[in-house]
């Protein structure tokens, strides 16, 4: 079992840690996820508002945090986890993705 489970949410991504698991269920918590201070947003004129150029380049400090409620995912036949927030992926590694453009 991979030690992580990214909820996917449409365009965005937010890291879960899998606290314990069965066959066909797992325990996830969120993670914190603290933008890096080697990323700056570079907002350009466009869109709605403003055009985020350089979206990909995120960095994220990723840590656990053991004060995050507890919920459980369930495994469907599409081959993905859902719990009531949505789909999450099995993954080696957390991962944080905040869509500027949407």
């Amino acid at each position: 079992m991979k030690p992580y489970a990214n909820l996917i949410s449409y365009s965005d991504v937010r890291p879960f840690e899998v606290i314990s698991h069965t066959k066909k269920t797992i325990t996830v918590r969120e993670m914190k996820a603290t933008r890096s201070k080697d990323f700056v947003p570079d907002i350009i004129p466009g869109g709605f508002c403003g055009h985020c150029i350089n979206q990909w380049d995120q960095k994220w400090d990723i840590v656990s945090d053991p004060d995050a409620r507890e919920m459980r995912a369930y495994l469907h036949k599409d081959g993905c986890y859902w719990s009531k927030e949505g789909a999450h992926s099995l993954s080696d590694h957390p991962v944080k993705f905040y869509d500027y453009n949407f």
